[in-house]
């Protein structure tokens, strides 16, 4: 009984390998972060974001989304989804393409400008 609680001790002792240490491989996936703040996209509508021509997240004023993608470029488009006053709209035409990066994180932040609603790169 003795060298089990020896056993058990010993094991909460230890510092716990997190699951990136466990695996020699890189990381498969970067992290694309879109975010929509309250006074660059001053609009009541919902947005939504659509990745590779699919919807991939709606959100409201001041909330973001983030997606683990595989590395690679992405289409991202943005359109109007409905809301208060608000008739949705799919923007066809603009999109931002970017490239995700294996264990990267990207961030960018959705704005309005003259030609509708665009992505802007957030710098570390």
């Amino acid at each position: 009984m003795r060298p089990l609680f020896t056993l058990l001790v010993a094991l909460l002792c230890c510092n716990p390998l997190s699951a990136a240490e466990l695996s020699s491989e890189p990381p498969y996936y970067g992290v694309l972060i879109i975010a929509r703040d309250r006074l660059e996209a001053a609009t009541t509508c919902d947005i939504g974001i659509y990745l590779q021509d699919r919807l991939a997240a709606r959100i409201y004023q001041g909330q973001s989304a983030s997606f683990n993608l595989p590395p690679g470029e992405v289409a991202i488009r943005l359109g109007y989804m409905g809301g208060l006053g608000c008739e949705p709209s799919f923007e066809q035409v603009r999109s931002t393409r970017v490239q995700v990066q294996a264990g990267a994180v990207q961030q960018y932040r959705i704005a309005l400008d003259v030609g509708g609603l665009t992505l802007l790169q957030v710098q570390p």
